[in-house]
């Protein structure tokens, strides 16, 4: 019976992989049996590799080719990105199972995958471990480790690639992107409340993920010029971009912009939008999706977002904008007739959302049966100290009976 989870998240890579974790323990917390323990595992690798951890942030916002390579290089090699991690984090993460004794890892940033499962193969810790893949398509070999008991797969099209990667297709279970309750917190009468039509301004929201990146300033003056409509941007952690937003837009277009930081009740702005714009990150899209708000997709980061926009054009929730001149003959379109494009793309939204998804993730997890002969993690000791060098063979660790 799996009473005590370890979930492997990260606190700074985005905020997506801590929505997850968040939609996920909402479910949890319905048991009174089962204890939840969340780690940011750039943590257990000590101020390296926290440091690494926050640099997504400055790396996605000031050099998206800085990033592909990143992206390039843990994609064709990811043993050697495994070997890395697993032994930057090894002490602090057989110290942290001695301390969780889990049940069961559920491992939600790639990066925490199969560096994990080389940690629990060498000392012989026969704890079930579970991928929840927080991309859409365009996933890393990082996500797909065949080790892994199971990988919880967002999507078809990420199973077809965990496959090509080498997971046995029974280990591959096609349960949903989790999104948090609250973006579902919606009556069917609010919706229709606030549906478009032309006799009202055009309620746009402009954001960009938790990192805030994306030419929002350029977005929002094709809006105001073009259209009767009132904006709100979300800068997210990018403090530099809300002050230099707020300069450029709210001195020249006065009340009709408002200009927000980081905020905790984004989905209270989503709900009363017409159209939101976004870069194609896939928790902000799926949120906005929950959200019933039509997405309109500027862009994406290469690699891991790089084909979520024909993901959103292929199940007609949203449309994709490559070049931010076509704008304003997309949104015309959009709004023609009282915007019956719009009342399209929301009704696809409902059709493609299942508020469910973490219910059901959380149901197969519980339902796992964990291994029960296995090590006992009190009687683990960490041969490799701190401070020591990567040539030193680990002790081999007799299995207990």
């Amino acid at each position: 019976m799996i009473n005590n989870i370890l979930i492997i998240s990260s606190d700074f890579t985005g905020h997506g992989h801590k929505s997850i974790a968040e939609a996920l323990c909402e479910k949890f917390q319905k048991y009174n049996n089962v204890k939840i323990h969340v780690v940011d595992g750039f943590s257990l690798g000590g101020t390296t590799l926290l440091n690494i951890g926050k640099a997504y942030g400055p790396i996605t916002r000031k050099s998206e080719n800085l990033w592909e390579l990143i992206w390039d290089i843990s994609s064709t090699n990811p043993s050697l990105i495994n070997e890395i991690i697993e032994f930057k984090i090894k002490d602090r993460f057989l110290k942290l199972l001695k301390e969780v004794h889990p049940d069961l890892i559920l491992t939600i940033h790639p990066n925490f995958n199969g560096s994990v499962i080389n940690i629990l193969e060498k000392y012989n810790i026969k704890i079930p471990v579970v991928t929840l893949i927080a991309d859409l398509i365009s996933i890393s070999p990082l996500w797909a480790d065949p080790r892994a008991d199971y990988i919880i797969s967002p999507t078809q099209e990420a199973k077809d690639k965990c496959m090509k990667f080498g997971v046995m297709e029974d280990k591959i279970k096609v349960l949903g992107f989790p999104v948090r309750s609250r973006f579902y917190n919606y009556s069917n009468s609010l919706i229709e409340h606030n549906s478009y039509n032309t006799s009202r301004p055009l309620k746009c929201l402009i954001m960009s993920g938790g990192e805030g990146v994306g030419n929002m300033e350029k977005i929002a003056d094709i809006l105001l010029l073009n259209f009767n409509c009132e904006i709100k941007i979300v800068a997210g952690r990018n403090t530099s971009l809300k002050n230099k937003l707020h300069q450029s837009l709210v001195e020249k277009y006065g009340s009709k912009v408002e200009i927000y930081g980081f905020v905790e009740n984004i989905q209270d702005l989503m709900m009363s939008s017409d159209i939101a714009f976004t870069r194609g990150s896939p928790n902000v899209m799926m949120e906005a999706i929950a959200c019933s708000v039509p997405l309109i997709i500027t862009g994406a980061l290469p690699g891991q977002e790089e084909e979520n926009p024909k993901f959103i054009e292929k199940y007609n929730l949203g449309v994709v904008c490559k070049d931010i001149n076509n704008l304003q003959f997309i949104i015309n379109n959009l709004t023609l007739n009282n915007g019956i494009e719009l009342h399209k793309i929301k009704h696809a939204q409902k059709v493609f959302s299942n508020p469910y998804t973490s219910e059901n993730i959380v149901n197969f997890i519980l339902s796992i049966d964990n291994n029960s002969n296995k090590v006992m993690i009190q009687d683990i000791v960490p041969l490799v100290s701190k401070n020591s060098d990567k040539s030193i063979v680990y002790r081999h660790l007799q299995k207990l009976k």
